[in-house]
């Protein structure tokens, strides 16, 4: 009962509404954008080119000192700058709905640029403030909450979008997407500020070097093995970014509607996600983060070959079907839920909470970097090696993430690194 009570606590409410505010913008510069691409003629290897109006999302952490650092001079830090990027991403999607991709390129990225820059913006100032309202012992409860949140706004954005797409023109579709994101400014009006961590750095060069610095350092939590954890972030989950950059052009490319797409795809793969995510939360608590990792690691590597199936079976049936898509979709989103939980949980055990926006951004900068860059290789490479041998290329890609694993094994072993903030097991105990 106290879980559940805890559940309708206002902070928790707050959780939801940001989360749900902070996933909305996500998909509609990626997999929305490419079935408004593929719908308007665009190639794949093109509509791969795109997704690096999403590098924003990679480099947040440049920027991310200056949320740090200054404090706008209504609503509070935290508030003050969620405001600015709540209102300036209604703004850049409305934008982006007058754009025509059929009249050129060039307003289309401007726009969708835009939305990523404000939507990574948005993204920094809400992990901090979670980070900061909520108490330590409900830190898990909540982050199960966000990401169930920013799951339901990632199927609002796409499998509600792909729906509505059938039925009314793109450019309204993203006027609906613009006029959601309400839901973000009011609750950043209602919600309080949260209690400062300290105070804010006195110039901008402590909190660009200071984070940085405490991150890098030989006497940190990191020990001086900060290369080898930020090597980990990037190459743990390539393979399922090479796997799912471009997947809603090869659904329809299968020959799925948009709303078969948006119905079942995405439907399946969110509550794949939540279940994962779940499931894999309780089994890192009970057998620690380290065999997590590498379980879960080896179980998303060969989920990737779902997608080589649903290839084959379609072409070699000659129809497609629901329950085919289904299936593989559920295959490869259980997986990478229960891969993803292992991650976000050593995540969260490097950073400082004197520095949580500069380093968190740092780190979820590199979980989002091999997502935005793989599509790029992405189209070229299934124009050269067709859908079925790309995806098998996805599985083997996701080998040098266990490699590095393995380093990191040792190093949590023969040195103790981080190992007395995350790697203590409920079975250990």
């Amino acid at each position: 009962m106290g879980k559940l009570k805890l559940l309708y606590d206002k902070k928790m409410l707050t959780v939801f509404a940001l989360g749900f505010s902070s996933g909305l913008p996500l998909l509609l510069t990626a997999g929305t954008l490419q079935a408004w691409f593929k719908d308007s003629g665009m190639n794949i290897a093109e509509i791969g080119l795109f997704a690096l109006v999403q590098i924003p999302y990679t480099m947040k952490f440049v920027w991310s000192p200056v949320l740090d650092w200054f404090v706008p001079p209504f609503l509070g830090r935290r508030r003050g700058w969620l405001l600015i990027a709540q209102v300036g991403l209604m703004v850049a999607l409305t934008g982006l709905s007058l754009m025509d991709p059929k009249e050129g390129y060039a307003g289309v990225a401007f726009f969708a640029l835009a939305v990523a820059f404000l939507s990574a913006t948005q993204d920094i100032g809400v992990d901090a403030y979670i980070i900061e309202s909520l108490p330590r012992e409900t830190y898990g409860l909540g982050s199960q909450v966000f990401v169930l949140a920013y799951r339901l706004a990632m199927l609002t954005s796409f499998s509600g979008s792909m729906i509505l797409a059938d039925h009314f023109p793109w450019r309204s579709v993203y006027m609906i997407m613009a006029a959601t994101l309400g839901v973000g400014v009011v609750t950043t009006l209602l919600s309080p500020e949260p209690v400062a961590q300290g105070t804010p750095p006195r110039k901008f060069v402590e909190a660009v070097w200071h984070p940085i610095r405490d991150f890098f350092s030989s006497t940190g939590p990191l020990r001086g093995k900060a290369l080898w954890i930020l090597s980990f972030f990037v190459l743990y989950k390539v393979g399922g970014d090479l796997a799912t950059a471009l997947t809603t052009p090869f659904y329809l490319e299968l020959g799925y509607s948009k709303t078969e797409i948006g119905a079942v795809a995405k439907a399946f793969s969110l509550w794949a996600t939540i279940i994962g995510g779940i499931f894999g939360g309780g089994v890192v608590v009970y057998i620690g983060v380290r065999r997590a990792l590498w379980i879960f690691g080896i179980l998303q590597a060969v989920a990737y070959l779902a997608f080589a199936w649903l290839g084959y079976f379609i072409k070699a049936s000659g129809t497609t079907s629901l329950v085919a898509l289904a299936g593989a979709v559920t295959v490869e989103n259980l997986a990478a839920g229960l891969a993803t939980a292992a991650y976000t949980a050593f995540m969260g055990s490097v950073v400082n909470r004197k520095f949580t926006a500069t380093q968190y951004a740092l780190l979820s900068s590199l979980m989002g970097m091999t997502r935005v860059y793989s599509a790029v290789p992405a189209g070229f490479l299934i124009q050269n090696l067709g859908w079925i041998a790309f995806f098998v290329f996805c599985s083997a890609a996701a080998l040098p993430g266990l490699f590095v694993l393995a380093k990191i094994d040792r190093l949590i072993r023969s040195e103790g690194l981080v190992v007395n903030r995350i790697d203590h097991s409920v079975a250990e105990q």
